[in-house]
């Protein structure tokens, strides 16, 4: 039970320098994120692939420096464990407007279970269920840029629709021949859509950020007419002659299951509401699981996050019990699973026969080292 009084001042204290803590964090994860437009511009492909790894060691590193903090300003894992159930009603209090209070809920259990004996994981002390709602989250500033945006083509005009949908990402680099990609566009839409009959409603949604990996830069988003939803992608390249080049057109689920697949690196999309930009991906993936799409855009910690839920519900309503995986046996590690679970669970093993000649932290750098790389397609990531 939460006691009723807040009455210890560093409680207060505690739960704004963890806000402060994550704060610093996502605005360095959104300052490299956004710069992956000018690599791409540049074709600095080293460089944008070295952002994508040492992203992936921000959080971590935020969170360690946010215990230390603690530690020495407030000795926090001496304080009673009732300052600490108030530390959390505090930090609620201070993410009634926050634009991203899912993401902050998971650095606070970062940083807590750091400091705190783990006969403490519940949910007095950290977010085992998330306290703050991120339904219908939108930055309201006049200036802001909207999560996404809608295009309402005049009949006719559909490719010069595609025109500005493609300009309006301002990419400083030429097209090589925009009339030619617009044209193979509307081929494209034209035989997706057959002689189907445009609904009132006929629309073009996208996502207002593109989506950077490795050399291409997507644009994500759905043609909207009546009831139907027509997900879609275009990916961006540069061709021989460095000029840019709209490559193919994706078109329904299963094309966006496989861009988005938890076998390939993470995305660089800068995003103000995450909430908001996974909501809309939902909608085109309404199969994948939120923990997924979070992965998938460079927010893994979240992804752990949500998955950890996700296995805590399962495992309150399935009966059956987990068990040694089938398949041949790994030598270094002790592979389980739970037949009703469509995931694989990973120990490694205390000790290796004599022809694998490794160690712990050699198993845990191997795996680190398939997170921080391009996976194309090959290699599944791990939590």
């Amino acid at each position: 039970m939460f006691p009723h009084q807040l009455n210890d001042p560093r409680a207060h204290d505690i739960a704004q320098a963890l806000l402060g803590g994550f704060n610093r964090h996502f605005r360095l994860f959104r300052e490299t994120t956004a710069r992956a437009k000018a690599r791409f511009e540049a074709a600095d492909w080293h460089g944008q692939q070295r952002a994508q790894a040492e992203r992936i060691e921000f959080y971590d590193q935020r969170v360690g420096e946010n215990v230390a903090l603690l530690e020495a300003r407030f000795d926090a894992s001496r304080l009673p464990m009732e300052v600490w159930q108030q530390v959390k009603l505090h930090y609620i209090g201070l993410l009634t407007d926050h634009l991203q209070p899912e993401l902050a809920e998971t650095f606070f259990n970062s940083v807590c279970t750091r400091i705190l004996h783990h006969s403490y994981f519940h949910n007095s002390f950290l977010f085992v269920r998330p306290a703050v709602s991120t339904e219908y989250i939108e930055n309201d500033e006049p200036a802001a840029t909207p999560t996404y945006r809608a295009y309402y083509p005049e009949p006719g005009k559909l490719a010069d629709t595609f025109r500005r949908i493609v300009t309006n990402f301002q990419l400083q680099r030429p097209f090589a021949n925009p009339a030619r990609d617009a044209a193979h566009v509307m081929d494209a839409v034209q035989a997706r859509l057959g002689g189907e009959r445009w609904r009132t409603n006929f629309q073009i949604q996208v996502l207002s950020s593109l989506f950077f990996r490795n050399k291409g830069a997507y644009i994500v988003g759905k043609i909207v007419n009546g009831f139907r939803e027509i997900p879609f992608a275009l990916p961006i390249l540069h061709d021989a002659n460095g000029q840019l080049v709209v490559d193919a057109m994706l078109f329904g689920e299963d094309d966006l299951l496989m861009l988005f697949s938890f076998a390939r690196a993470y995305f660089m999309v800068d995003m103000e509401v995450p909430s908001a930009c996974v909501q809309f991906l939902r909608g085109l993936m309404p199969k994948k699981p939120r923990a997924e799409l979070y992965n998938a855009i460079g927010l893994q910690k979240h992804g752990k996050n949500l998955f950890y839920r996700d296995l805590l519900y399962h495992l309150r309503h399935s009966s059956d019990k987990f068990r040694i995986a089938p398949g041949i046996k790994g030598m270094v590690m002790l592979v389980f699973d739970l037949p009703s679970f469509p995931f694989v669970f990973k120990l490694i093993k205390d000790f290796y026969p004599p022809q694998k000649d490794t160690t712990r932290e050699q198993i845990q750098s191997k795996y680190l080292l398939v997170k921080q790389h391009d996976r194309v397609g090959r290699m599944a990531d791990t939590l």
